[in-house]
Order: structure tokens, then C-alpha cells, then sequence
């Protein structure tokens, strides 16, 4: 899982596996380690969500998903969901939540598990 953050827009790309287990499991999450601490990053199933919905807490970035969109999510052609969310302050956060493509460009990345890129059929 990858996550791109810019200014008040978060958006998070899964590969294959993590798509599938997300749509099985109910959840992905991702880790990054520093030597004082770590900034985690989830991805979860829910069934009080009807839209994307992001939270901050704890050095964690939890973005909730309807279990009613994610279905068959891991089967189908539909590339990802969309959301602007309203928050407290009247501003928006923007998420995206994507099916990871293989980059189009060269890259050292390994992108083994990612979905094939249309573009490049």
C-alpha cells in the first residue's frame, strides 16, 4: 500500500493482494519506522461509512471504507472511490482510495502485485 499526501488531499493505492485482502479481511494497514517512533497507515472496512472517511490519531491515518462499495471490489473493473469530506474547520479533505497500476515509466519499484496499467494494453 501507498499512500501520496498533498496539502488537504490524502490518497492511498493497493496492490492486487492488498485489494483482495481488504475485500476478505476487513483491513490493510501499513507501517513506517523511524528510531524514536512509527507513522502507520490502514485501510478498513466498514459498516457505518457510506463514503471515504478519513481519521488522525496516535501517528495513524485510518481511512474507512462502506463494506457496501468494497464489494467484489477484488473482481471487478472499478478502478477506485472518491470522497471530499467535510471537516470540522469547513475545509475539505480530498481522498482517493485506488487500485495500484504498474507504472507506465521505469522504475526500481517492485510492482509485481500491481493491477496491469490499461495504457500500456
Amino acid at each position: 500500500m501507498k499512500i501520496r499526501i498533498k496539502g488537504n488531499s490524502v490518497r492511498f493505492r493497493l496492490t492486487k493482494s492488498e485489494v483482495h485482502r481488504l475485500c476478505k479481511e476487513g483491513s490493510v494497514e501499513e507501517k513506517t519506522e523511524f528510531d524514536e517512533s512509527f507513522f502507520s497507515y490502514s485501510v478498513v472496512a466498514s459498516d457505518e461509512q457510506e463514503a471515504l472517511h478519513a481519521s488522525f490519531s496516535e501517528g495513524r491515518i485510518m481511512l474507512h471504507i462502506s463494506n457496501v462499495l468494497l464489494r467484489h471490489w477484488d473482481t471487478n473493473e472499478k478502478v477506485g472511490f472518491y470522497h471530499n469530506q467535510l471537516l470540522a474547520n469547513g475545509r475539505e479533505l480530498i481522498l482517493t482510495l485506488e487500485k495500484d497500476f504498474v507504472c507506465m515509466d521505469q522504475t526500481a519499484e517492485d510492482q509485481s502485485d500491481n493491477y496491469p496499467n490499461p495504457k500500456l494494453m
